[in-house]
């Protein structure tokens, strides 16, 4: 088991190791590792890089420096010179996010010969290992099968070994429903020698072998039910820790690296729990711990205060533990000291620490987030040449005419009533299904159709991570900034009373204000993310007062004009993921779908576009919601993109204005509830 050691052995170690290093190398002719000796090995990962090989912006087509995993690999290699042991693993959510993965899954798949661009990316540095993440599955099994050279046992996976990334890939609890066997190997182990050194100082190269295990998000059989159900089943990520980590101890690793897509939750543990890192780390014979999913830094400050959780070095429950950003834009590195006691490696802990590198180094000026920040890392020159004509047809491919628009479609101020970017998602989702569901079911052709939708891109990855698309014309690449993930639509049947708690659940993205209060005051909470708030049309209209407590915000709801009654019928469009229980709305579980389309959200969008080959005003519906008149003592506040305000009065949205440019492409803007 880890020991730790008193926090003074810190410089101590320190000493030691660089006496050490000056010493001269001997070869380790015994096949016995010594008592006594020590070594130091770096873990590295990355995670949720969601195909982002190039630092480059398909939907404003110009490269963008702040991504990309070109530019991790710098990194990685940076990290290999600076620690001579090193491991790299991969957490997941690696083959989708992208236009460039979605060119190579949709627009023009790939052959069976083929090796998927990040993958090839991903070769030219080299992976020891990694997971399945819960977008992995979007595209399907067989896809999933053939990019990751992966024969499965299930209905629709690729009959033959294809091209696939030259390093395994460990998935412990994700089952075939034909045979109950793991789709992917459910652990392995990888060996390395590595440099360490004896206690009379010299330098010998040994053996490390390293068991690896991997877990996917459970919640995969919510999200992408249409294509997986009837095909796998998902156990909880304890449970199959329980179930494989006595097949992998038999196999006397020297270290057990736990690979998880998922966060941190101290929650009380379900077998579907989406991020059950932290009691994933509870379970006995796990040294290491990767994460994911979250696109939160581990160790950083949002996890301060968590149970048992070292936020600042790195530690889970006492196992060091690391977990990167996303797209590209960071690495993880644990740095392990390792120490042969009784005839094995014992994870010095108190000599152990874990850190986020991020590609955009923090030196000069403060980021949206307040943190210091500099310039980038230049790109990896291996990785572009690799991937240059895939990304070539990815361009040409989004810029496919579909149509033209006389209005400015932008998500800078959706929180703030801005719907321009919403309605034609909306205007899509409710014409769809008004043609769909009465050959369904004919029962249901007189209920009125609603549809929800939320902004995607609400500057979460930086004053750039907005959608914007301007009036003129309209190509694949508008179609595909205004709907940002690959969900298949998905329809509900509701009433009254759950379209209230729906909308109830959505204003929980602002704060409560306080209007006595004289000081300033924000009016979105961080917390809750920007793609959680859901704003529905239809031919209703209701008002959210952010004075009242949550769940008691919507004031009114009328529908053409009249009250809502609690019990009146609704049909509510929206995605798969919402529709199955992603957010934990109230009554979204999956059991109220009246229509799972075989369609992408993204594809019936724009398919709209094109029919209507012209988009004004008039084909749009107007915002559906306001805020209720509070005159407040102190301002209240939020965070955009700067110098956007004449895109909030060209969408109607008036009543804010700038405070203060924080010079990093952010700005603090207030604005005026009073009417």
């Amino acid at each position: 088991m880890p020991t730790r050691l008193p926090r003074f052995a810190t410089l101590l170690l320190a000493l030691t190791l660089a006496l050490l290093a000056g010493c001269a190398s001997h070869s380790w002719r015994a096949g016995k590792t010594p008592e006594g000796a020590r070594a130091k090995v770096a873990i590295l990962e990355t995670t949720d890089v969601h195909a982002n090989v190039l630092s480059y912006d398909y939907y404003k087509l110009k490269p963008d420096d702040s991504l990309g995993y070109e530019r991790t690999a710098t990194l990685i290699r940076r990290a290999r010179t600076e620690f001579p042991n090193t491991f790299l693993f991969d957490s997941g959510d690696t083959i989708q996010g992208s236009v460039l993965a979605d060119y190579q899954a949709l627009a023009k798949p790939l052959g069976c010969d083929q090796e998927l661009a990040i993958y090839r990316a991903m070769d030219a540095i080299g992976y020891d290992g990694g997971t399945a993440g819960n977008h992995e599955f979007n595209y399907g099994l067989g896809f999933l099968s053939q990019v990751t050279g992966t024969p499965m046992n299930v209905d629709g996976a690729h009959p033959d070994r294809c091209a696939g990334p030259h390093f395994p890939l460990v998935l412990a609890n994700v089952y075939s429903t034909r045979d109950g066997a793991p789709i992917f190997k459910p652990w392995t182990i990888v060996s390395k020698t590595i440099d360490a050194y004896t206690p009379d100082g010299s330098k010998i190269r040994v053996p490390l072998r390293i068991g690896i295990i991997g877990f996917t998000p459970p919640p995969i059989m919510e999200w992408d039910k249409q294509k997986l159900a009837g095909k796998v089943s998902v156990s909880g990520v304890v449970e199959a820790a329980q179930k494989y980590l006595p097949q992998l101890q038999a196999q006397h690793p020297d270290l057990i690296v736990a690979i998880l897509h998922g966060g941190l939750d101290t929650s009380p543990y379900t077998p579907q729990m989406e991020n059950a890192g932290w009691y994933l780390a509870g379970v006995p014979g796990i040294n290491v711990l990767l994460l994911g999913h979250s696109h939160t830094e581990f160790p950083g400050p949002h996890y301060a205060g968590m149970k048992d959780v070292d936020a600042r070095l790195g530690f889970v429950r006492n196992v060091p533990a690391v977990m990167g950003g996303f797209f590209g834009k960071d690495l993880g590195v644990i740095q392990l000291v390792l120490n042969r006691q009784q005839d094995r490696w014992v994870v010095d802990l108190d000599n152990t620490h874990s850190e986020v590198r991020l590609i955009c180094p923090l030196k000069s000026g403060k980021d949206k987030s307040g943190r210091e920040k500099g310039s980038c890392v230049p790109a990896d020159p291996e990785i572009a040449p690799l991937v240059q004509q895939t990304h070539e047809a990815a361009i040409a491919y989004v810029n496919t005419p579909i149509g033209e628009s006389t209005v400015r479609m932008s998500s800078y101020f959706a929180d703030q009533g801005n719907m321009t970017a919403l309605a034609p998602i909306n205007a899509a989702q409710a014409d769809y299904v008004r043609t769909e569901l009465p050959r369904l079911h004919p029962e249901l052709a007189d209920v009125p159709v609603l549809s929800a939708a939320a902004a995607f891109r609400t500057g979460f990855g930086g004053p750039d991570d907005y959608t914007d698309v301007a009036a003129g014309p309209l190509t694949l690449r508008s179609a595909a900034d205004l709907y940002f993930y690959p969900n298949t639509l998905a329809a509900v049947k509701s009433d009254g009373a759950g379209l209230k708690a729906w909308l109830e659940k959505s204003a929980e993205r602002f704060n409560r204000i306080d209007p006595a209060k004289t000081g300033e005051q924000s009016l979105v909470n961080d917390h809750f993310p920007g793609f959680n708030f859901d704003q529905i049309q239809g031919g209703i209209h209701y008002v959210i007062d952010v004075s009242k407590p949550v769940g008691q915000r919507i004031t009114s709801l009328t529908y053409r004009g009249k009250p809502v009654a609690p019990t009146e019928p609704f049909i509510i469009v929206t995605n798969n993921y919402r529709a199955s229980g992603g957010g934990s709305f109230p009554g979204l579980d999956g059991r109220s779908i009246v229509l799972a389309a075989p369609d992408g959200t993204r594809e019936i969008l724009a398919k709209w576009l094109q029919r209507r080959h012209q988009i004004g005003t008039g084909d749009l519906e107007p915002t559906s919601w306001k805020f209720a008149p509070l005159k407040t003592h102190g301002p209240v506040v939020f965070t955009a993109a700067s110098g956007k305000q004449d895109v909030a009065r060209a969408a109607g949205v008036d009543r804010i204005h700038q405070v203060k440019d924080h010079g990093d492409g952010t700005a603090t803007y207030a604005i005026d509830l009073s009417h």
